[in-house]
């Protein structure tokens, strides 16, 4: 009896923290959850919510927990879970998951749901099919504004947004679009055909996730739709998976140019070897690299033997020279990834990083040269003349500067121009270029200038 008691009460608390739950932010409430160290109760609790704001809170779980509630629920609760996930929630989840269970989840789903999820699933990763929800309005032009409200309002709660609707032809052709604004505001025998807009903004299925967000950035979307190579509006991309792509986009982006391999994984739950691995091949590649540096300074040895003084420079040129190519290459990849620079105007972007790095360089060398002149504590020696060694080095700085700035926007075009991905060309990969070519110019200049 006791025991039955006990029972009663751990059930009167967790129907008290689903009812809570219940009341949140469907994001506040799977962070709450995400933390819960008692994965039972959290599956007990899952179960006692309510049908809509459990596949809501669902949707912002990560992945883990996804596969746990998996596993854990019926295929019945499966199958009301995912028939009132958004598609593209549903899509985006089930690729997540292993394949005996992507397989329990289509078998336990009512068939058109499987079947809207399995051409979601045939279109490449990245691409603009694979982002798209089936569930949008749609809207003829024939009917009158008045209809397409009460159209609105009988469809309306299965579908992603209903903010914007987007009018096809006979054949489901995109052919204009209207916002629900301009609907509710209209007269009610107006027309959708004299409501609509016909200059939309779309995106082909097949088209890449980033040109997408880029669209969506440029022209201040909600919403897009998505239409097929004949032109058929077979789906819509929504703000909110926008932001994800950007998001993801951006974190690729610095892991590349921070010489790493890039992961979907978060860093807490990825495994130290998953970790090392990303980060082993670039560090050997960019070890390897540096046998060119050592190659040159290995050439020149007898000129170093000879005026000792030069390798204390050594350091300061070579960081120069990649602080310089990094801020160039920068502000050229960001500029590429929002759409403000394209490979058509490579030849404005190198002439005006020319005029800014002979500007930076201008700068840098005087303050060099002053700190070399006056508080410069060197011991130079009687066989390497002081004025002729600041000589050596002011020029290799000018050189080194302006040529950094060249070749910094210089490898995020050329790596657009072989479509590949321009921060693959960024901080690690131009350091090892510049540091090469400042060590070549220095010994240059101090072989010929020294030996005068």
């Amino acid at each position: 009896m006791e025991e039955y008691k006990n029972e009663l009460e751990q059930l009167a608390v967790l129907g008290e923290l689903s009812e809570r739950l219940s009341k949140m932010n469907p994001v506040d409430a799977a962070n709450e959850l995400a933390e819960w160290e008692d994965k039972d109760k959290l599956l007990l609790v899952f179960r006692l919510l309510g049908k809509d704001q459990a596949a809501a809170i669902f949707t912002y779980l990560d992945k883990d927990l996804h596969r746990y509630l998996v596993e854990g629920i019926s295929n019945i609760e499966m199958n009301e879970l995912f028939r009132r996930l958004a598609l593209d929630d549903a899509v985006d989840i089930i690729e997540e998951l292993p394949a005996n269970m992507v397989n329990m989840i289509l078998s336990s789903t009512s068939p058109e749901k499987r079947s809207a999820i399995n051409r979601a699933l045939q279109y490449p990763e990245y691409s603009a099919g694979s982002l798209m929800t089936v569930e949008y309005i749609s809207l003829f032009e024939s009917m009158t504004a008045g209809g397409a409200i009460e159209h609105i309002r009988k469809i309306g709660l299965d579908k992603e947004t209903i903010y914007s609707c987007y009018v096809t032809g006979p054949t489901r052709k995109l052919v204009g679009a209207v916002s629900l604004r301009r609907l509710i505001l209209a007269e009610n025998d107006e027309t959708v055909g004299d409501l609509m807009t016909k200059e939309v903004v779309y995106a082909h299925t097949l088209e890449d996730q980033e040109e997408v967000a880029r669209k969506f950035q440029e022209y201040d979307l909600n919403a897009m739709p998505v239409v097929d190579n004949e032109n058929r509006i077979v789906g819509i991309i929504t703000i909110d998976d926008i932001v994800d792509v950007i998001e993801a986009e951006n974190t690729e982006d610095f892991e590349k140019m921070a010489a790493l391999h890039p992961s979907d994984d978060e860093y807490l739950k990825t495994s130290i070897v998953k970790l090392a691995r990303n980060r082993i091949v670039w560090l050997l590649l960019l070890m390897i690299s540096a046998t060119f540096t050592g190659g040159i300074i290995g050439y020149y040895q007898g000129l170093l033997d000879s005026a000792v003084v030069l390798a204390a420079f050594i350091p300061m040129l070579m960081d120069t020279g990649g602080n310089c190519g990094s801020q160039a290459s920068t502000l050229i990849i960001r500029g590429m990834a929002v759409g403000e620079i394209e490979l058509s105007s490579w030849y404005r972007v190198l002439w005006k990083e020319f005029r800014v790095g002979v500007l930076v360089a201008v700068a840098l060398t005087s303050v060099n040269y002053l700190r070399m002149r006056f508080f410069n504590s060197l011991t130079y020696g009687e066989a390497t003349p002081k004025d002729r060694v600041e000589l050596v080095v002011t020029l290799t700085l000018f050189l080194t500067v302006v040529l950094a700035k060249l070749i910094g926007c210089a490898l995020p075009l050329l790596a657009k121009k072989l479509k590949t991905d321009p921060a693959l060309m960024a901080a690690p990969m131009l350091t090892t270029i510049v540091d090469a070519l400042s060590l070549a110019i220095y010994f240059s200049i101090a072989a010929a200038l020294l030996s005068l």
